[in-house]
């Protein structure tokens, strides 16, 4: 199946061209900080993890939302989901795999990436969360490619790659769940200290992921001959619809509980990102837009008859995509970090480089992805055809 991926249209072949002219600049810019340190990224010494940590938070959501899938498919016999299973493993493929690099990027130098494994420690939570990362690309891999090739050459599933979907549900939770980990066990910062940061990573997750992929959906309808259906996304609108409602009332959860009970150490991150705190406010318009966006996003999905009208189902979708990427992409990171344990702020912003390092990563991700989809829509095309 893998020879699919190097045929195709000449738009296909522009496409992965300039993707691959972007993942050059990329390149360049990394092998720049390579050689000269991070130094040349906006981080400081007291916001140590930036833009590529947040990356790599937001993205981790994007792969576990496979799961919403994953259940309804294999669990309760949802046949709708089975045409398009398969395309959401694939994205949680290209974003674990976008998720390592951008760790790759934060450490500056990638051979420290070796001391997990050269020096294990199990009381890490670093330690666990390369574990499950790790893991749960190997599942999804094996599993989309599994289950497609069956699918071509029309035969069930191998028996032994049931357990792993099985496994893969449970991962899908862990990998996120973990994440949320490495920031709550930080007893110095007061802004992630809270229980509730994991269901906000999930409940983040499961609308993100899930708009992406309709918005997936609705660009190869246009451009391929394959249909993801109708009801498949409409089921995922859904399951966005609930699941931003819930990441919204985690939100404000947390602000009540913030602002209630009045401690500094926890209440002056929220004002940072809100309002601004002691004249600095860079990400103040930000995080309001992000506000807006998932509250009109709400709207939209919520009503059925805006919901069902693809038009505006592609709005709301985009409106859920840019709105959690917002908070989990900018302002989960640098509101952590700012102000630091001293109420002293010294904001964040990433520079130039560490932008087209993102950037550079991104379109390898958005590479993988589309050669994966193209492997993935072509079997289908044969198998209906």
């Amino acid at each position: 199946m893998l020879e699919t991926a190097f045929k195709g249209t000449k738009g296909y072949f522009r496409w992965m061209a300039a993707l691959i002219g972007v993942i050059g600049v990329g390149a360049a810019c990394y092998f720049w900080q390579l050689t000269f340190g991070l130094g040349i990224t906006g981080m400081s010494r007291d916001v140590s993890w930036g833009f590529y940590i947040a990356q790599f938070t937001f993205l981790v959501g994007v792969a576990a939302s496979a799961v919403m899938l994953v259940i309804p498919y294999y669990l309760h016999n949802y046949k709708a989901f089975g045409k398009i299973t398969v395309l959401g493993e694939f994205l949680a493929v290209a974003s674990v795999t976008m998720c390592l690099l951008f760790i790759l990027a934060d450490l500056g130098q990638p051979m420290r990436a070796l001391n997990m494994i050269l020096h294990p420690t199990p009381g890490s939570i670093l330690f666990w969360d390369m574990i499950v990362l790790n893991g749960y690309l190997f599942l999804n891999i094996v599993i989309g490619w599994m289950v497609l090739e069956a699918e071509r050459n029309e035969v069930k599933v191998a028996a032994w790659v049931k357990p792993l979907i099985y496994l893969s549900i449970p991962w899908a939770v862990s990998i996120h769940t973990v994440t949320a980990y490495l920031y709550c066990g930080l007893p110095g910062r007061g802004f992630w200290l809270t229980a509730i940061l994991a269901p906000r990573f999930l409940a983040s997750a499961f609308a993100a992921g899930p708009s992406l992929l309709i918005l997936l959906c609705l660009v190869v309808r246009k451009i391929s001959h394959f249909d993801p259906g109708k009801e498949q996304i409409q089921s995922l609108a859904k399951i966005v619809a609930y699941a931003i409602i819930l990441n919204v009332f985690f939100l404000l959860c947390e602000v009540f509980v913030v602002f209630y009970s009045n401690i500094p150490e926890h209440k002056d991150h929220l004002l940072y990102l809100f309002v601004g705190l002691h004249g600095h406010g860079v990400l103040v318009p930000w995080m309001w837009t992000s506000i807006g966006l998932m509250l009109l996003a709400i709207l939209l999905l919520v009503n059925p008859y805006t919901r069902k009208d693809e038009t505006i189902l592609t709005i709301a979708c985009v409106c859920v995509f840019i709105g959690t990427w917002i908070d989990k992409g900018l302002g989960m990171i640098s509101g952590g970090f700012v102000p630091n344990p001293l109420h002293h702020v010294n904001e964040y912003v990433p520079t130039l480089p560490e932008l087209m390092i993102t950037l550079g990563v991104y379109a390898i991700g958005i590479l993988i992805l589309s050669a994966l989809f193209k492997i993935a829509i072509t079997v289908k095309g044969e198998v209906s055809s």
